[in-house]
């Protein structure tokens, strides 16, 4: 199933399946690793939803619901279940 990480659960590991948005937007996710086939996991929200953290490649970064909700991943069958 491919959803937008900005509505995946906590600490469910995803692949990106595709990074949208602007060049310069999906450039810059991709120079700081989020490239197809690469697992994120959603590690903490801020109180109202935005920013979110996510550990990618050893990183943690920060990044906006917008910016979540233009990042398709691909959801693993047995990690269907989705806020």
């Amino acid at each position: 199933m491919t959803l937008p990480l900005s509505q995946i659960d906590l600490h469910s590991p995803v692949a990106v399946r595709q990074v949208g948005g602007t060049r310069e937007f999906r450039r810059r996710l991709m120079e700081l690793g989020l490239v197809p086939g690469t697992e994120v996991v959603i590690t903490k929200v801020a109180p109202l939803g935005d920013p979110m953290e996510i550990a990618v490649r050893g990183s943690r970064l920060s990044i906006r619901y917008q910016e979540a909700s233009a990042l398709m991943v691909d959801v693993p069958a047995d990690h269907a279940q989705v806020a």
